[in-house]
């Protein structure tokens, strides 16, 4: 008789039910001419963050925390598990330079891009200042793009005092010709968290700005779908910036900025469900968790939850 053994040398241990699909389980390493629905890539970048950050190491715990979800959506009675995320990998930064870490991140956005092995894809931040690269990547693969940004801060500092930061993305998109103020949207600006200057700036440039206050009269899910249907006319795709410390800190500890008073988790995952359901919707980043200021991964397993939103929503909303 064959003895059993339970040990299991460089197997998990983890208990997997037969009937159970994780959504980690539908990540595929990309290898020439591979395709799938959603390509992913890790920008695990924070050096340029104006407080201590260590968001780099974000990538990496929102992939895992992908586990902790199944691919069955009750709400809609359907099995996403053949839904294929195509996973790029982590850009390597450079240890030192800033600038040269900046262009390695834009040159594997692009060259994720132009495999055209997938129909959407999700950049997983590292600090907001991944974003300039990663934006400027898709507008010179698409052309006109319009962004709606999930912030309680502009972005939009000089670039005199500290150079190119986590504050500064959309004014170097806008200043280097990329996007365009009218184009942008910025979602759930909360009060008492930005200077004056930059809140000019913003009604200078047209950028549309969408407060807390805002938010709190109209509800996130009607600005959202007024502000679909106007950028669709005027832009070639559309693309989702969500920095997490638009979130109330009490269900996103794991910021850098965070601050009392952002939106629930439900009103970031139902915006962002509304949004990718549209066609001309074709990336999201998400920035700004630092799982060292995390409390049992909550933050990440928002993002995380917020990606599923993205990727299964495709010409679908959630009710």
């Amino acid at each position: 008789m064959e003895k059993f053994s339970y040990l299991q040398p460089g197997k998990t241990t983890v208990f997997k039910d037969q009937y159970v699909t994780k959504v980690n389980e539908c990540l595929f390493q990309y290898d020439e001419g591979e395709k799938g629905e959603i390509g992913l890539i890790g920008l695990p970048f924070s050096k340029t963050s104006i407080s201590l950050s260590q968001a780099s190491d974000a990538p990496k715990t929102i992939r895992a925390s992908l586990n902790s979800f199944s691919t069955f959506s009750g709400e809609r009675d359907t099995d996403f598990q053949d839904v294929r995320i195509i996973d790029f990998g982590d850009v390597m930064i450079h240890p030192t330079d800033m600038e040269e870490s900046l262009s390695r991140l834009h040159i594997s956005v692009k060259e994720m891009i132009d495999k055209n092995a997938c129909d959407r894809y999700i950049m997983l931040g590292g600090d907001h200042g991944v974003s300039y690269p990663s934006i400027r990547a898709f507008q010179e693969s698409f052309g006109k793009i319009g962004v709606i940004q999930w912030d309680a801060h502009h972005d939009v500092r000089n670039l005199e005092d500290g150079g190119r930061t986590n504050g500064t993305p959309f004014r170097s998109l806008i200043e280097g010709g990329y996007l365009k103020g009218e184009h942008l949207v910025q979602i759930g600006i909360r009060d008492f968290a930005n200077a004056k200057k930059y809140h000019d700036y913003t009604k200078e440039k047209g950028i549309s700005v969408y407060t807390m206050a805002d938010v709190e009269l109209t509800g996130i899910v009607s600005i959202i779908e007024k502000e679909l249907e106007r950028l669709s006319k005027l832009v070639d795709i559309i693309y989702l910036s969500v920095d997490m410390d638009v979130v109330d800190q009490a269900f996103a500890p794991g910021c850098p900025a965070i601050g009392p008073g952002g939106i629930t988790s439900r009103e970031l995952l139902s915006s962002i469900a509304i949004s990718a359901s549209h066609e001309k919707v074709k990336a999201m980043d998400i920035v700004e968790i630092d799982p060292s200021k995390d409390f049992r991964d909550i933050t990440s397993r928002l993002a995380a939850a917020a990606m599923l939103r993205f990727m299964y929503s495709k010409n679908k909303t959630f009710e």
